[in-house]
């Protein structure tokens, strides 16, 4: 039996599909091909329209008034929506007037003028992590020994939370994240995604409290004492703000180097060109963040009816914006399937669009940048040293390890 609309667009549904990047994308190709408007169904989750082109995501990214979004702001099987991912409403969840005016609280965080004044410490940082892989005897899982880590230490030095907490935070992250792979969830039930929710939320409560009745000159002083129309955010606003900053200030960056590096070592042609032109690096960064797309989806709400590629979705049903699908679209990649470090431009939506695009996108191409820019030219030899599985989830995955040989320059 051939495939159908029906059989490829059941990869959203599948997280195990997630894990599958042959398989998955296989089936975006179709849909884009045949129907890039499509109506999933399936018994674990509310039903939603699958959009796999990128001039269609684009067009519901840049109209947050028809696309809202929330209530249903990632894709989540039926028995976990009743897991409250956050104390308050979440700056991924708001629209409108009232998502600027949360967004500006951190946003001179993150402007160039201030990358470039946290550039010293993440060079310093990754050059830290590449010696450590140089005391490694030729051997480690980058995942586990890099790609975690490095980034972790960026965002919560950031934040002021001490170096002793970052583990737990990892892990409480992975379990938020991961709750569909066996490897990273508690359990497979719904009460354990709310417990390892809630204990991430005590520990950031407890970190609001402090910080706003000591601030100091780290990030999390300035949310805990930022106003909002003239009062103080509530300290559930300010847990939830962290929060935010904690999973995706990492998650998604680690997802990137890992499996970035996977693409060099898989291409050396390519490491051979950004090993030996350092101009590379910026244009370099953004097609590893194509390759991998980290956050494979977002979703959208009607909030009346509207027409999309010709198909016409009606008020209040939901849209599955396929991020991933968008970066391997042919109308506007050359070559999509290649990994091409001088590809430019590079338009791709792995940082979202419009009113909602990353904020934190100049530190993780920054972060990225500084880590090849310190490994590639000490490397004389990587090749991989075992398997590296992806995980099984519908929102952010990544490698779960990744297992190389390597030699150093002496």
């Amino acid at each position: 039996m051939g495939v159908t609309v029906e059989s490829a667009s059941s990869v959203f549904v599948d997280p195990q599909a997630y894990a599958e990047t042959d398989r998955f994308l296989a089936a975006c190709a179709f849909l884009r091909r045949e129907a890039p408007v499509a109506w999933v169904e399936h018994e674990d989750y509310r039903p939603f329209w699958a959009l796999t082109r990128h001039a269609d995501i684009v067009g519901v990214l840049r109209d947050s008034e028809l696309f809202r979004s929330s209530p249903r702001i990632t894709l989540m099987p039926k028995k976990f929506e009743s897991a409250r991912t956050s104390l308050a409403t979440s700056l991924i969840e708001m629209d409108g007037p009232q998502h600027t005016v949360y967004r500006r609280i951190v946003a001179d965080w993150f402007t160039p003028r201030a990358m470039r004044k946290l550039e010293h410490d993440v060079t310093v940082l990754a050059k830290h992590f590449v010696d450590r892989m140089a005391g490694l005897d030729g051997e480690c899982d980058f995942v586990r020994d890099v790609a975690r880590m490095f980034p972790l230490q960026v965002i919560l030095s950031m934040l002021g939370f001490p170096e002793e907490d970052h583990e737990t935070l990892l892990r409480l992250t992975q379990q938020s994240f991961g709750y569909l792979d066996e490897d990273l969830q508690r359990s497979a039930e719904p009460a354990d995604l709310t417990r390892a929710i809630t204990d991430m939320a005590d520990y950031l409560v407890e970190a609001a409290r402090s910080r706003r009745e000591r601030p100091t000159d780290d990030l999390a002083s300035a949310i805990a004492n930022a106003t909002v129309d003239g009062r103080l955010l509530t300290i559930e606003e300010i847990a939830t703000y962290y929060r935010l900053l904690v999973t995706a200030g990492h998650d998604t960056t680690t997802s990137s180097i890992a499996g970035g590096l996977q693409a060099l070592v898989e291409f050396p042609e390519q490491r051979e060109l950004l090993r030996s032109r350092p101009d590379l690096l910026a244009a370099g960064a953004d097609e590893i963040i194509r390759w991998v797309t980290p956050t494979k989806e977002f979703m959208r709400t009607a909030t009346r009816d509207c027409t999309i590629a010709g198909v016409r979705i009606n008020a209040g049903e939901s849209l599955y914006l396929s991020y991933y699908s968008g970066n391997r679209d042919e109308d506007v990649f050359d070559s999509p399937d290649r990994f091409d470090v001088q590809r430019r431009p590079n338009r791709h939506l792995a940082f979202g669009h419009g009113v909602h695009h990353c904020l934190g996108a100049p530190l993780a191409r920054m972060e990225i940048r500084a880590i090849l820019a310190e490994l590639l030219p000490r490397l004389t030899h990587i090749e991989t040293a075992g398997e590296a599985p992806l995980s099984a989830t519908t929102f952010v995955n990544g490698l779960k390890k990744l297992p190389i040989r390597y030699q150093f320059a002496r």
